[in-house]
């Protein structure tokens, strides 16, 4: 389950975000490509833009049911 409380700094604000538990593994980069971007000098994913739009949602909301280890949230603030 996703912590807000350990999502990475570089999360933009908002109800999305990544948690310290990102593996990196790219499949949210690769699912939702225009929300979800990897950072390769810490070796972890993270929602660099907020979902808009009813397809941004969809995609976002696979990347999250697909998140191999959990680590996507759409409960921040």
């Amino acid at each position: 389950m996703p912590n807000p409380q350990a999502k990475y700094h570089d999360n933009v604000p908002g109800k999305w975000y990544v948690d310290d538990t990102c593996i990196d593994c790219d499949l949210c980069n690769d699912l939702a490509a225009k929300n979800f971007k990897g950072n390769d000098d810490e070796g972890h994913s993270f929602v660099y833009k907020q979902p808009e739009g009813e397809e941004e949602l969809k995609q976002s909301q696979e990347a999250k049911e697909s998140c191999p280890v959990g680590a996507i949230g759409d409960d921040g603030a």
